[in-house]
């Protein structure tokens, strides 16, 4: 039997007064989510550890099934290892956003949604500017870059940008971890140090930035600067086994997603990155393009991972029309389209669906709460639940799992209608 995970993140929600108390997954139109959660089984599953931030870096590395107390590194090392950068023992890989500050206020995580060729030239000046032998900027995607620092210290509190729209910045700035005042290798720097590097770096790119032509071009047109960066979520080379030294009944995979981070835990699982035309992490994705792939990698490999970003932007954004109609198109684009092709070949193939974490929209931040998923092939055997959402799930054959679980459960002999 092949495996597939389809993963809208972000994509459960709390209930929202404007649309009668509903759930975005449960307002929205999604037959073919429904399809599968009354043709398979459903449940709850735990994707943050106690004491972890619920981030994408976390949850999606938990749904793979690692512990995260022995591979957590943040996301800086994940996004290097998408982008190509080889991390040297000493390095300090921080995620790094370009971002937009007002009146003394983050206005949003993604410099007014920054397109990749702009992020590119903002970054190499950023690099000519600010760069030296201990500091380098690196071109990612959109508005997600990284920051590398020779003998950086990752003993330091960092403010995801996502959790704090609307916030005054300056109390957000980089502190030394309490219990690390020493350098805990060395050559490294102290927390205190590696802390002071980054927030001056943080200062010096808010006057660089608007200095930019991109930036000046945007402030005569009355749109929104990519005026900051915001470091964040660092940590050292991190070490992990493959999914097949995981589980054995894995044996080839791939992973398909338009985001560094996602790229980055696909490589250090093992799996084959692939790269879909198109693919934006943003609601104009081309997810026709990655169906296609996920479908044509399932032909010669036995598990694939197929990752979409826009659910989670367009909560991050609190925006409830858009993220009503990621989560349609996740559903009529990607679900029935992968479905209906599957559900025709010879060999099985067991689909799973569900998000990493809750993004409401009304929130605008992560939350870790558990998620709602489900489990499908031709001849499991089905719960009573016929509908896709955060409530029915709850009632699922499955209950509630936790981190680890899920891959056990997703890779083990379903239930089947045969038993």
């Amino acid at each position: 039997m092949k495996h597939i995970i389809l993963l809208g993140d972000g994509m459960a929600d709390k209930p929202v007064d404007r649309i009668g108390g509903k759930t975005l997954l449960q307002h929205a139109k999604t037959p073919y989510m429904d399809l599968l959660a009354r043709k398979g089984r459903t449940g709850r599953l735990i994707t943050v550890p106690e004491g972890f931030p619920p981030g994408s870096e976390v949850a999606n590395t938990a749904i793979l099934g690692y512990d995260l107390n022995e591979v957590y590194e943040g996301r800086g090392p994940l996004e290097a290892a998408s982008i190509g950068y080889e991390m040297a023992d000493d390095d300090l890989a921080l995620r790094c956003n370009i971002i937009t500050l007002e009146d003394g206020h983050i206005i949003t995580h993604n410099g007014g949604n920054l397109q990749t060729e702009d992020g590119d030239k903002l970054i190499g000046y950023l690099n000519d500017t600010l760069g030296s032998d201990r500091v380098r900027f690196i071109t990612g995607i959109q508005y997600r870059h990284l920051l590398v620092i020779k003998g950086g210290n990752k003993h330091i509190v960092c403010a995801p940008p996502h959790d704090h729209p609307n916030e005054p910045w300056q109390p957000l700035l980089v502190k030394a971890e309490e219990g690390y005042a020493e350098t805990e290798q060395t050559g490294r720097l102290t927390p205190q140090e590696t802390a002071d590097l980054i927030n001056d770096l943080i200062l010096r790119s808010q006057q660089l930035l608007p200095q930019h032509p991109y930036n000046k071009e945007r402030a005569s047109q009355g749109k929104r600067q990519a005026n900051s960066i915001w470091p964040w979520s660092g940590g050292y080379r991190p070490s992990m086994k493959t999914i097949m030294q995981l589980w054995p009944q894995v044996q080839s995979g791939s992973v398909i997603s338009a985001v560094d981070l996602i790229r980055g835990i696909g490589h250090y699982a093992g799996l084959d990155i692939v790269k879909v035309d198109g693919a934006t992490g943003l609601s104009d994705t081309n997810y026709e393009g990655k169906a296609q792939a996920a479908i044509d990698a399932l032909k010669t490999q036995d598990f694939v991972f197929l990752h979409v970003e826009a659910s989670d932007e367009a909560g991050h954004d609190g925006d409830l029309e858009l993220k009503i109609r990621t989560i349609e198109d996740f559903d009529k684009r990607i679900v029935r389209t992968i479905y209906e092709e599957v559900s025709q070949w010879d060999e099985e193939v067991c689909i799973a669906i569900l998000p990493d974490h809750f993004t409401p929209v009304e929130m605008r931040i992560h939350v870790g709460d558990p998620v709602p998923f489900l489990i499908w092939h031709r001849s499991i055997k089905p719960d009573d639940v016929d509908r896709y959402d955060e409530v029915s799930c709850v009632g699922g054959a499955y209950g509630m799992l936790r981190l680890q679980e899920f891959m056990q459960t997703f890779t083990a002999p379903q239930p089947t209608t045969t038993e």
